[in-house]
């Protein structure tokens, strides 16, 4: 079967028929639990938790190449695999491996349209069984581009082609509530909560792109800059990276480690209100 080149975003209608393509690899982010109880057939599980690295009191780091190259062998993705990944919470875990995948320079990824929610209420095939896979030996490059650290960002805070979208809850953003050892949002920062982005009424799809790009503009999130996307490790913000580069914004980066590494560091500006 020839080599499947899937678009950014898939429904579950279409993804249906490629369920059986060797160079497809569908990756199930959602609770061990759930796995087992059922999830798209042939999809292989992975633990969230092997993708984030943590340095107390920072969480959500990348985990060095070498770890990620030995998670995707044992995938058995190999750096022309096209990827799909999906969850049970509308797509923050699967966006942020996709994201994961794509500091390593890997471009086929595709992220399965509502996750979990939507393929099993819309009445997809589901099974529980677990299918042996073949690991690869993947060596992938690391991608800058995608990558947003603390000293980054620092020299870009007053560029006004760069906007910070911090994905937190507004009380979050807004420094009502501390989850690190200062409260608030990285200075001239605008708040999306990542959940603005799902609709709820369409199993936790995306909502419409007229939709999600009206909920940006208002914020002067537009495709002509570069936005950097943060939450509080990066995994609603992953969500969020996802959004954006669905619509088409071309430059786009996340921030490993977010808040949890912004609000404990000790020479960090911050805002608050």
């Amino acid at each position: 079967m020839s080599t499947a080149t899937l678009p950014l975003l898939i429904e579950p209608d279409d993804l249906e028929h490629y369920l059986n393509n060797p160079n497809v690899r569908v990756v199930d982010l959602c609770r061990a639990d759930i796995y087992a109880r059922q999830h798209i057939p042939g999809a292989l599980h992975l633990d969230y938790t092997k993708i984030i690295r943590n340095k107390p009191p920072v969480i959500g780091l990348v985990p060095d190449a070498t770890t990620l190259n030995e998670i995707f062998s044992d995938l058995g993705i190999t750096p022309h695999t096209q990827v799909v990944a999906y969850d049970e919470e509308g797509g923050g875990k699967a966006a942020r491996f996709l994201w994961t995948l794509q500091t390593m320079g890997h471009a086929q990824i595709t992220l399965l349209n509502g996750g979990l929610a939507a393929w099993a209420a819309e009445d997809h095939r589901l099974d529980s069984v677990v299918v042996p896979v073949a690991p690869t030996t993947y060596s992938g490059n690391v991608n800058n581009s995608v990558i947003a650290d603390r000293a980054y960002i620092l020299a870009k805070l007053k560029n006004p082609a760069v906007c910070l979208l911090d994905c937190r809850t507004p009380r979050e953003f807004s420094g009502e509530v501390r989850s690190a050892e200062r409260a608030g949002h990285i200075p001239g920062a605008v708040n999306m909560d990542w959940l603005l982005a799902m609709d709820q009424t369409r199993n936790l799809r995306f909502k419409s792109p007229d939709e999600l790009r009206a909920l940006l503009t208002q914020r002067g999130v537009t495709p002509d800059k570069e936005v950097i996307v943060y939450c509080h490790t990066h995994h609603r913000s992953a969500h969020t990276y996802m959004v954006l580069k669905s619509l088409g914004y071309e430059r786009v980066r996340g921030y490993a480690g977010s808040w949890s590494d912004w609000g404990n560091a000790k020479d960090t500006p911050v805002e608050t209100g």
